[in-house]
């Protein structure tokens, strides 16, 4: 039954949890593999959670999901934030985060849930999360300095407060220890810091945890086998142009400087040159092949590029994006075809995204690939306004 489990979608589950969505009014963000609800809600009338507020969820199983596990956990408190793992596939990965308003409320939620049976053969495990904040990145040149990598981690990622340098013996280089504004800032780093840097600087370094901490039961877990994405049978083609925004976007910008000293010190190339590092999306609820650009979109993407079009008078782009298969990977694909009536080139390819909660949503998020996309095209060939 669990090997049956862990290669088959559970369709049934997957709708009940989009009738839950729909009947709740609830809003679930997905990214960089976990699918996040609150952080705070809508509605928040407690205290804003500190130390020792979040529980960790283990032995969850795959196919149960947050319209099960939610309001199991809201029974004990509001929560202000549960954090559901994912999997590519878009099964659980068996295990998750929950945050509540207090120390006390933990407690109580490890007393009373601690043990749980979900399911028939399913109970969870529920303990105190150890919410580390600080890693260790190893590697780094000799000749770097506090301010510039500083810098560096405040353009590659979010929330980093203060960085201190560490060199002498056993230390190959300098490493740096970087403190970060919450647990899941810092995990989210993690991801995505190592990538960042080889891809930047075409520099290795390693990235852990600091060895102060003990580590929390998750990062000791084997990646689990990736299994068959199965596409809702009702997700079909996309022929729209976007909604208009309410207004002029906020401010497009190009990444922030990264620091030239840094870039020599690495013999990689300074922000701006004709071999720009490539930056990931901060922004983008699903991870897709558009992230890897020299653009940091503020606003969506979609409505970026419908500004732009309407700015340079050449018209609104119109989409056809349809779905094309599911990869091997887990990942969605979808191709497109974007037309601008004042641009006589046409924009096409392909973008591909993670399973969403709901056809709707999967077919909202390849749009916004698509015009992230599109936008970097024009970026890149200098037809950008």
């Amino acid at each position: 039954m669990a090997n049956k489990q862990s290669q088959v979608l559970n369709l049934e589950r997957v709708q009940a949890l989009e009738i839950w969505l729909k009947a709740t009014n609830t809003t679930l963000t997905q990214v960089n593999g976990q699918r996040k609800y609150g952080g705070p809600p809508e509605v928040w009338e407690g205290p804003t959670p500190g130390p020792r507020c979040e529980v960790f969820i283990s032995q969850i199983p795959r196919d149960a999901y947050e319209d099960i596990l939610i309001p199991l956990f809201s029974s004990i408190g509001p929560l202000w934030e549960f954090r559901l793992m994912m999997n590519f596939s878009g099964q659980n990965r068996g295990f998750a985060y929950a945050k509540y308003g207090s120390a006390a409320v933990v407690a109580e939620a490890i007393r009373q849930l601690h043990g749980h049976m979900l399911e028939p053969g399913y109970r969870i495990s529920v303990r105190r999360s150890t919410e580390k904040r600080h890693l260790c990145i190893g590697g780094l040149p000799a000749s770097t300095r506090q301010e510039d990598i500083l810098q560096v981690l405040r353009v590659l990622v979010e929330g980093v407060e203060r960085v201190s340098l560490k060199a002498g013996p056993g230390i190959e280089g300098v490493s740096a220890t970087v403190a970060f504004s919450s647990h899941h800032a810092a995990s989210m780093a993690k991801k995505v810091v190592v990538e960042a840097f080889k891809k930047q600087f075409a520099m290795c370094v390693s990235v852990q945890w600091q060895p102060t901490e003990k580590p929390n039961p998750d990062e000791s877990r084997c990646p689990q086998k990736r299994a068959k994405s199965l596409l809702p049978s009702h997700l079909g083609p996309l022929h729209h142009s976007p909604p208009q925004p309410s207004g002029p976007p906020s401010f497009l910008t190009l990444p922030a400087s990264i620091p030239a000293g840094f870039c020599r010190a690495v013999g990689g190339p300074t922000v701006g040159g004709p071999t720009a590092p490539q930056l990931p999306h901060p922004t983008c609820s699903f991870p897709d092949s558009s992230t890897q650009g020299h653009l940091v979109f503020a606003v969506s993407p979609v409505m970026l590029l419908s500004k732009l079009c309407e700015t340079a008078g050449v018209g609104q782009p119109f989409y056809e994006v349809q779905y094309s298969h599911a990869g091997p990977d887990g990942f969605l694909y979808f191709s497109y075809k974007v037309q601008i009536l004042g641009i006589t080139a046409t924009f096409d390819g392909l973008v591909m995204i993670l399973p969403g909660p709901n056809a709707s949503t999967m077919l909202e998020e390849a749009q916004k690939a698509v015009a992230q996309q599109v936008l970097q095209k024009m970026y890149n060939t200098g037809l950008t306004p």
